[in-house]
């Protein structure tokens, strides 16, 4: 059967496996799990993450288009997952947990609205396939992950309610200068705001006549920081991925700050949120599921919107080089954590750096978040990538 025709009861692998009873420690999204001891945690971590799949009868996108995703919709669920985890931890927390049948918190509602298969809500696939045109991807055309990572920023600029910084850094470079401009905006608005410096012991009076006119958060814990959500697409080689880069990529898994990665292989692309030994675990979309619509108070039937069976696994060495790697930074100590722990890695032996961490903006770097700040995208075209060209060996599967 082919992998565009699952249903949620018909599944890709056949019966699931076990996850192994193994002594090697498990990652998941910056969390250590014993297979051994901590079976029931781990697994409900996993069930915990949000699921996002092929739906089918949704509403048609652009009112004519098509009315399922299935067999071109993968990489745009899996980044509707990664941002679902970034939604998640901006909201609930990295420990909440889904209970089946228990009725959750009003913001767990909130984030499965912002996901559901229609176009007025926030990151649907409507929302994405139609803001991938802009991008220059046809509607029902395969996206790279580069390609979803753009789109992903372009919509959150219009979502108010989690007011989340997201940058996409190019060039295989991240720049710490121009992040920290993007999540304190007041710093450097109009181009004579209050400088890095001068925010340390400025009272709550000071500090307002900087934000004026700029994004003030209402919640204490952020307001000198939006949340950032950090993508960085990479290529990690040529046709396969080059193994110095394996060690590397397992510490991304590690880092407290992870929001998975999202990749695959020809003909699939999966979500993957952690590792085991040599292998990597992660989400599958491609299982076809009927389009969920909320009941009247906005409750969303959630049990298809978590993976209740054993996690798929795949070894790292057939991972597709061209993958996007999630960072969520709550806070600015945690961005300054994220940064240290980069720059320690990047000065062990082990590994190859899969990216390089800089202060401030090269001279020949053109800022991507200068460009794609307001809703005007027209300069979308200077932000491909060289690798985007390689996006086609993702094969759309046969309908």
């Amino acid at each position: 059967m082919d992998a565009a025709t699952l249903t949620y009861d018909t599944l890709r692998f056949g019966e699931f496996e076990e996850f192994p009873e193994t002594s090697e420690p498990v990652w998941i999204l910056g969390k250590q799990f014993s297979a051994l001891t901590e079976k029931d945690e781990l697994l409900s971590d996993i069930a915990s993450r949000l699921w996002l799949t092929y739906r089918k009868n949704f509403p048609p996108i652009g009112g004519t288009g098509p009315t399922s995703d299935t067999g071109w919709g993968c990489m745009l669920r899996c980044g509707q997952m990664i941002l679902g985890e970034a939604l998640v931890r901006r909201h609930l927390g990295r420990d909440w947990r889904w209970v089946r049948g228990q009725r959750q918190r009003e913001e767990y509602s909130s984030i499965l609205n912002a996901f559901i298969d229609k176009k007025d809500s926030y990151y649907s696939i409507h929302q994405i396939a139609q803001m991938g045109v802009g991008e220059g991807k046809s509607i029902g055309q395969w996206y790279g992950p580069n390609t979803v990572a753009q789109v992903l920023k372009k919509l959150a600029v219009f979502d108010s309610w989690s007011r989340m910084a997201v940058h996409v850094a190019m060039d295989n470079t991240v720049v710490i200068e121009e992040i920290k401009k993007l999540c304190m905006p007041w710093l450097d608005f109009d181009g004579a705001g209050c400088s890095e410096g001068a925010t340390a012991g400025v009272d709550a009076r000071q500090l307002n006549g900087c934000l004026e006119g700029a994004c003030a958060l209402a919640e204490e814990e952020t307001a000198l920081w939006r949340p950032l959500v950090l993508l960085i697409p990479l290529r990690l080689g040529l046709t396969d991925i080059n193994e110095a880069y394996i060690e590397t990529l397992k510490q991304c898994f590690m880092s407290p700050q992870s929001l998975g990665v999202i990749g695959g292989k020809p003909n699939s692309a999966h979500y993957f949120i952690g590792f085991v030994g040599e292998e990597l675990i992660y989400l599958d979309p491609h299982t076809t599921q009927p389009a969920v619509d909320p009941s009247e108070d906005s409750q969303v039937p959630d049990d298809s919107y978590h993976c209740q069976h054993p996690p798929c696994r795949m070894h790292i060495c057939e991972l597709d080089p061209s993958i996007a790697a999630g960072f969520f930074c709550r806070t600015e100590d945690e961005f300054d954590d994220w940064c240290a722990h980069i720059r320690k890695l990047s000065c062990c032996k082990g590994g190859l750096p899969m990216f390089e961490l800089v202060d401030s903006q090269p001279s020949h770097f053109i800022s991507a978040d200068v460009l794609n700040l307001t809703p005007d995208f027209s300069d979308s075209d200077r932000l491909e990538r060289f690798f985007d060209s390689e996006d086609e060996e993702f094969e759309i599967l046969s309908l």
